[in-house]
């Protein structure tokens, strides 16, 4: 379903633009995805409309493992990548599971933000993007996905992503869609 509108407290989360997911082998050029997400970063912070910065450090814990899994990455691999601008105002989540919201307290935070609408971009469409998009759906939020602001490493894996999950979960369209729901708020 195509984008038709956003509500009045809609959220950008950007899902794990960090420098060690950006310098992994992708489908789609980094640069155009993070391009992209830094012209929605712009215009949310604009409206002074919640931003949440995801980055991942850890995976869940197997059944021998318990808890969570911290993994061993090179150093800086975490740290979210300069182009996004961290503001004092944006929420940081750090996950150790696919979605953003597992384990976070995301769901509540922006709940007590007043946000009923998430659009979501970053790497991996068919991962982190794919599993906190299902998450926001099934908790309620109404879902909106720029999906030319999202990559995966695997061309099939964002395509199917793309043409067979997110229509039954979100309305789908390109970063200028969103642009264009915002400025019509306005």
């Amino acid at each position: 379903m195509p984008v038709t509108t956003l509500d009045p407290t809609s959220a950008l989360i950007v899902i794990d633009l960090q420098k060690g997911v950006i310098g992994l082998p992708l489908a789609h050029p980094a640069e155009d995805v993070v391009a992209r997400t830094t012209d929605l970063l712009r215009a949310f912070r604009e409206r002074g409309l919640p931003v949440v910065l995801v980055n991942v450090a850890g995976a869940p814990g197997g059944r021998t493992d318990g808890g969570v899994r911290t993994l061993d990455f090179p150093e800086g691999w975490t740290e979210l990548i300069p182009e996004l601008e961290q503001q004092a105002g944006d929420l940081l989540v750090t996950k150790y599971a696919r979605s953003a919201f597992t384990g976070t307290g995301l769901a509540e935070r922006l709940r007590g933000l007043g946000v009923t609408q998430v659009v979501v971009t970053g790497i991996a469409t068919g991962g982190g993007v794919e599993s906190t998009a299902r998450d926001a759906h099934e908790q309620g939020f109404h879902v909106t996905l720029p999906v030319d602001a999202m990559t995966d490493r695997d061309m099939g894996q964002h395509e199917h992503s793309v043409v067979r999950l997110f229509p039954r979960i979100a309305e789908t369209g390109t970063t200028r869609d969103v642009l264009d729901a915002l400025a019509a708020r306005s």
